[in-house]
């Protein structure tokens, strides 16, 4: 089957919410619950193979996504802002330098999506709080008028609140005595952000082609 095929064929689970709002969590629950999931998708390989994607450039692209992977689910993490902001602003400032490089630092469409979410970019602008949370803010808001009419697609959790966990259960239609787990694990807590990279699983999809991305994605 062609890339085109498969992408016109076969839906997926999109986790949709912005960086620090619990995605890693979210992405190992997925793995517990049998689902082949990327933390990030930087190949159309990754595409193909993974069931559930998340982070970039997913967060960024969900409505072109969509259009390309018909019969998709959407999954919208939101966190309270007293404990958001710190977070984010701590991982903008330390990734900032190699956001802006034109020589280098990460790869384009990290670049793209975070430059394009936290518009204008800057290091003034990602040191105020109501910059941050107005970014926050039109994501939740393109996200929630996308979806009006459709909300049988979307489900919007906070992973702190106790429901969170069967509420996935439900909307994933997983009886919750099947599962083995019963709620979310907390990682990458303390401004530690890499609790992916260590991770070994059978169903975990590699972001990239051995440190190599495609430049076409989709």
């Amino acid at each position: 089957m062609s890339f085109e095929q498969e992408s016109a064929t076969c839906g997926k689970i999109f986790i949709i919410g912005l960086p620090r709002t619990a995605t890693t969590s979210v992405c190992l629950a997925m793995l517990e619950l049998g689902f082949k999931t990327a933390h990030n998708a930087y190949t159309q390989q990754a595409f193909i193979d993974a069931e559930v994607i998340a982070d970039t450039p997913i967060f960024c692209d969900y409505q072109q996504l969509d259009k390309q992977y018909p019969n998709s689910r959407f999954i919208y993490l939101s966190r309270e802002s007293s404990s958001w902001l710190p977070s984010i602003k701590q991982l903008l400032q330390r990734m900032m330098v190699n956001l802006q490089r034109s020589d280098g630092g990460f790869n384009p469409h990290l670049k793209r999506c975070y430059n394009q979410v936290f518009s204008p970019l800057t290091a003034e602008n990602i040191a105020q709080d109501d910059f941050l949370l107005s970014c926050y803010q039109q994501h939740q808001q393109g996200i929630e008028n996308y979806f009006t009419g459709r909300e049988q697609d979307l489900l919007s959790i906070d992973v702190s609140d106790d429901t969170s966990y069967l509420r996935l259960l439900s909307f994933l239609k997983i009886d919750h005595s099947a599962a083995k787990a019963t709620g979310f694990r907390v990682i990458n807590t303390g401004g530690k952000v890499r609790a992916w990279q260590g991770l070994n699983h059978v169903l975990k999809v590699e972001s990239t082609n051995k440190g190599r991305i495609d430049k076409v994605l989709y």
